[in-house]
């Protein structure tokens, strides 16, 4: 399942820079998670990064976007054409 950015959200940015799917942006008050390119960072670590860089614990699993482990990978392979998952 994807991630999203509660509320609670400082703005800080620490979540935007260890995105390496390019899935979390600037919003207008808060940063945001695009779900098409979130894979809960399968491909690239074993957690989620942005969970555990959110200084206010904003980044949480988004229940609207629930995918299986491979969804994940085959999200990330998709987002990535030629590369080899860094972790899976």
């Amino acid at each position: 399942m994807a991630y999203k950015i509660t509320d609670d959200c400082i703005s800080c940015g620490a979540c935007e820079a260890d995105c390496k799917n390019d899935a979390i942006k600037e919003g207008e008050t808060i940063y945001v998670i695009d779900p098409d390119k979130c894979t809960e960072c399968v491909g690239w670590y074993e957690s989620p990064r942005c969970a555990e860089t959110c200084p206010v614990d904003a980044c949480i699993p988004d229940p609207d976007h629930k995918e299986s482990r491979e969804q994940l990978l085959q999200k990330w392979q998709r987002l990535h054409p030629g590369k080899t998952p860094e972790a899976t």
